[in-house]
Formats: C-alpha cells, structure tokens, sequence
C-alpha cells in the first residue's frame, strides 16, 4: 500500500532551537502509528504541521495523492485530517450532537438547524463504533473520558482519514481506557490512520502497530511495534541506558509525625483519618474520583472541611486558605500544570518568586537580583533546561514545566509537599529526574504525599500507601505489603461502614 501520509526532509526551526531537523516519516492506512520520544524531542511540532499551527521551513508533506507545503485549520477539516489535542475542543453547553456537528451543522433551509438529522445520524455513528452515548446529553455532564468519545465521533462524522491522538488517556481511568482502544480497533478496521502519541510504554505495546522515535528533532527508528523490547525503546527514546529508574531508599516505618488528620471530611471525602512521617513519601491509591485530589484540597485550605481535625507537627492545623496552607508549611503542586500551578505567558524567573514575592520584596520594590537568585539556584538544583529565566514557561517541555511548578513549590521552604500526578504527560528520562528530585527531598527531612493513578510509580515510589475509594480511605499498606491485585482491590472495594476509620 502507498502511505496515506508522509513527511518528506521537513525541518522547522525556533529562535534558538532546531525544533526538526531532515524529518522522513510514513504512516499507511489503516494503522495505529506511535510517535514516541523524550518532551521536546519534536513530537508536538510535527503535529501541529498538519492544521497549520507550524509551517516547515523546508521540506513537504505528502497526503492522500497531494503535496503540500503547509495547510492550514481549514483546509486541514476539509481534507480529514483530524488532530484531538489534550485539551479538547467541545462547548460544554451544547448537546452531543451539537458539538459532533458544530460548523457542519445540517439544515431543514438556509436559516433552521435540522435537530433530528443530527441526532439520528449521532445515533448511527454510536451504534456503528459500539459506543454508549446520548446525543441529546449535554457535553458539560459527561466524564472526560466520554467527552473524548464525542471528539472522536466527530472526527468520523467529518470523515477523518488520519486522526491524531495527543496523550489520550492521561484523563482517564483504566475502565475509559479500555473504551477507548474498543473506539481505536473499531475506527482502524475502517481505513482511518491513526497517529498516537503515549508517554505510558505499555499502551504503545498494545496498541499501536508500528512505532517511530523521535530525539531532538530526528527520526531515530520506525519498526512495527514487535520488533521492539522495552528496554530497546526506551533506550532509543533517551539515546542512553537508564538505570532502575526507582532509585533504593530506606522506607520510613514511624518516626516523627508531620501531619494527621482524624476523621476528616468535606469536599467529598468522610472520616479520614491518618498519618505522614516526617522523611517519607505517602502514595495515595485509588481510581479517578476516589477522591484523592479532594483530600488534598482540604490540606491545603483550597476547600473548607465539614468537620474532623488536622494536626501539623502536633498542633492544631486549621487553613482557611492556601495562603495559610503555605505559611504554615504546606505546599500544593496540583495535577493539571497549565492550569492551575503555572502562569504559561510569564516567565520561568516570574514563576518560581511569585510564592514569595513579598519576602523578596522592599517597600513594595521587587529586588530583582536576590529574585534572578533564588531561580538560578533552583534552575541548577533541580536541572531546569531553559535557554534562559526570562523564557516563557510554555516554550519549555512538559518535564520542565514540571520542575518549574516544583520549584515554585520549595521556593517557601515547606516541611509537607502535596504533589497531585508528579510525572503526568512527561517522558521517560524526565521521570527519572523527577524522581531523584521527590528523593533529594526525603534526605532534607521534607514529607511528601504523592497522589499517582500510575501503579508502577506508586509502588516504585512510597514507603506507605494509602488506598481511597469513593471518597473513604479503604486500606493501608506497608512497604513490605505493597501489593498491585490488593491495591486494586482496596481501590473498587465497598463503602467503609459509616464512622469506621483507618488510622496507620
């Protein structure tokens, strides 16, 4: 077969970065292609040549029987080139089936939209692709995972021939993701390529059917997907040899307690109660809404607690908000990085001082000096890589970007950090970084609860872990305990009775 799409020598270039370099890649119809490789190994431009976001500055990209040079948002819809990026695109108002046919909205005449069209053809789609949808439900009431559904959808509405997937599964439960494969077997039995973008390995093995890996702007290999074994990939991915990527560390039994909180609730979560020791990592277990995140809102004063107590370092700990949570201590650093943890049009300098802007502050006069500083010295501790602190922290890569919201964290020097899916949508080295990080951290006498829906991670990472399920806390597990098939099973176990609690 000839290649539905390929990129012929394309490279493309930013103010002091060679984004691409003599990039030649095919994809056949039909197939689930992977682009794998380390944040700012070239990924995100190549895609983004396809709906005109990035234009090469030399080379061509062959499609459907054309070359191009660029396309553009529109001319890339018409011809079914369809791109779902991590943040989606639909209007959270509008019904499913609004938003599968927004902008080709059928018509009963020029001026009155064809409702029942759109809904019966929905319908058809649904049924067709296996999937479970209402096209009258509202967008805005769906799980993430079956917004995704809606997108899709929409992309084989429009008839998409090639259909992009950027990180598809970092929102998702295991149960979503095992929808959406179901989604990806059906539409790949239909001719449309698919090109999937994955930092979690063990996806790509399942699901893709050839791989190619990108590192600094290059095309390092494109093989089927069995030819490769783990290390292989990982290894073509990193140009190097990664050690065990979890480093040993004595784990904490005891000792020193930094927080506890007996029988809290609010926010979700009822009658939790336990402990964090001082020099320990505390992994907290669970599915996507077990209510992890929203145990964390409450540590941190982002949300009010119904009632029950916090105690740090033995004394009453009771933030009104995050403001307090930090002077007292306690830092957050929250699962969605772009939104909540980083202003992205400010600078990697801005970021890091914002905390404790007052502290490097006189008479209202930022001294510009002691705040260059304290981000260098955070730059070089935690191995930021930025061609410089007044570059924009959305040119950086995702693992840097990480490091930034880390060291925006560790600039109010807190004794207990909070960190909400520490490695979420960063590659394989970045992790490795980040965990040597977590554990330079543990040496200085700080806490760490880590919340992780990466299995691997949580055990490779705590000393404890704490299980949650529909909002209680269901189990704990010592070091010596960490067990996967328990962890899952604390994690989809019944409610706990009401007033039991679970103290470690």
């Amino acid at each position: 077969m000839e290649p539905i799409l390929e990129y012929r020598n394309v490279s493309k270039a930013f103010p002091g970065v060679q984004a691409l370099s003599d990039v030649s890649v095919n994809f056949m119809p039909g197939e689930v292609h992977a682009l794998v490789g380390e944040n700012g190994a070239g990924k995100s431009t190549l895609i983004k040549m396809l709906t005109g976001v990035n234009v090469p500055d030399q080379g061509e990209i062959y499609y459907n029987g054309s070359t191009y040079k660029s396309f553009n948002p529109k001319m890339s819809r018409k011809l079914g080139l369809g791109v779902m990026y991590q943040e989606l695109s639909l209007v959270n108002e509008l019904s499913v089936a609004e938003n599968i046919f927004l902008g080709n909205e059928p018509r009963k005449n020029r001026f009155l939209l064809d409702r029942k069209k759109m809904e019966e053809e929905s319908q058809r789609v649904f049924a067709d692709l296996g999937v479970n949808l209402k096209p009258d439900a509202l967008v805005g009431t769906l799980s993430v995972g079956y917004q995704q559904m809606v997108e899709l959808c929409r992309a084989v509405v429009e008839e998409a021939k090639v259909l992009v997937l950027d990180e598809p599964t970092a929102p998702l439960s295991s149960n979503e993701v095992e929808i959406l494969f179901r989604f990806i077997r059906t539409v790949k039995k239909k001719g449309i390529t698919i090109i999937y973008i994955s930092h979690r390995l063990d996806e790509i093995f399942e699901i893709t059917d050839r791989i190619t890996v990108l590192r600094d702007g290059k095309v390092i290999t494109t093989k089927n997907t069995e030819e490769f074994s783990r290390d292989e990939l990982i290894h073509c991915m990193v140009g190097r040899k990664l050690t065990e990527i979890y480093e040993p560390r004595e784990g904490v039994s005891g000792g020193e307690v930094v927080l506890e909180t007996r029988n809290l609730s609010g926010n979700g979560v009822k009658n939790i109660s336990l402990k964090a020791y001082r020099g320990e990592i505390l992994g907290l277990g669970g599915l996507v809404g077990a209510g992890r995140t929203e145990f964390a809102e409450l540590l941190y004063g982002h949300k009010k607690r119904d009632s029950g107590e916090m105690y740090l370092n033995g004394k009453l700990f009771s933030p009104q908000n995050p403001g307090q949570a930090q002077r007292a201590g306690v830092v957050l650093v929250p699962e969605d990085r772009k939104q909540q943890g980083l202003l992205l049009d400010m600078t990697v300098k801005y970021n890091q001082s914002l905390p404790i802007v007052k502290q490097l502050s006189r008479y209202a006069i930022l001294n510009e000096k002691e705040e260059t500083k304290l981000a260098n010295y955070y730059c070089d501790n935690l191995g930021i890589k930025t061609p410089s602190l007044k570059q924009k922290v959305k040119n950086l890569s995702g693992g840097n970007q990480q490091k930034v919201v880390i060291a925006k964290g560790l600039a109010s020097e807190p004794e207990l950090i909070i960190i909400d899916e520490p490695t979420r949508g960063v590659d394989v080295g970045a992790k490795r970084e980040l965990y040597h990080l977590m554990n330079q951290m543990i040496e200085q006498g700080k806490t760490i609860i880590m919340i992780s829906s990466d299995m691997e991670e949580l055990l490779g990472m705590s000393d404890r872990i704490a299980v949650f399920c529909e909002g209680r806390l269901t189990g704990t597990l010592g070091k010596n305990e960490f067990d996967a098939e328990v962890i899952l099973k604390y994690a989809s176990s019944e409610n706990v009775a009401e007033g039991e609690t679970y103290e470690q």
